[in-house]
């Protein structure tokens, strides 16, 4: 049975309250987790670079962590998310990659403050939206990586996307990343991998970005 985030612990935070808890801060403010699981997330090493095609070949950063991200499951089951309304087009701009002690991070990032939900689950196959071609990704079992809500690129003209096409990772368990393309307000991607390990997903603001982390086996 798919888990979501609202059976593993996570709560949609709404934006209002994003934006109150903002104004009561004083001083430096640090990115929230639209999740409120206490489970600490593990500390990172230094990341490692990637290189690709799709979009300028980045490492995730510190921000990419979240001090509460949910624990990773006992199982490899889908994983689904809900979609937070924000202003502005949600449009992907960037993808990163970095290794971390017991698992690998991909980061998608939006633009505007709206959050994208999501569907991930494993397949034994990578193909392209629309055709259903194979698409070039290294591994041999692959996380199929749907964002929803997201703007088509047509509707945000000056907003940049990364380009469609593959990122090469050699932190260790994540092999490669391919960004296919929009179709219908969803975004497709692909995680290589050479094993179905557990993995978990959730949310962060400012900026706005979906978190993927794979466990190392």
């Amino acid at each position: 049975m798919p888990r979501t985030a609202l059976t593993r612990g996570l709560a949609a935070v709404p934006l209002s309250a994003l934006v109150l808890l903002a104004g009561c801060g004083g001083g430096d403010t640090e990115e929230t987790s639209s999740s409120s699981s206490p489970a600490a997330a593990s500390s990172s090493t230094t990341p490692t670079t990637t290189t690709g095609n799709a979009g300028t070949p980045a490492d995730d950063t510190e921000d990419d962590a979240a001090t509460d991200a949910p624990p990773f499951p006992a199982d490899t089951e889908p994983d689904t998310g809900e979609a937070q309304a924000g202003e502005g087009p949600t449009v992907v701009t960037d993808l990163r990659i970095g290794a971390h002690d017991g698992f690998d991070r991909v980061v998608f990032e939006v633009s505007g403050s709206a959050v994208p939900g999501w569907d991930v689950a494993y397949t034994d196959s990578a193909t392209a939206e629309g055709t259903g071609d194979p698409v070039d990704v290294p591994g041999t079992t692959f996380l199929r990586v749907t964002l929803t809500g997201v703007t088509n690129p047509y509707e945000a003209p000056d907003v940049p996307e990364i380009a469609r096409g593959g990122t090469a990772s050699d932190t260790g368990t994540v092999q490669g990343v391919f960004y296919d393309s929009v179709f219908e307000g969803q975004a497709l991607a692909y995680v290589g991998l050479g094993a179905e390990t557990p993995f978990r997903v959730y949310a962060l603001t400012g900026p706005s970005r979906v978190v993927v982390e794979v466990q190392t086996p």
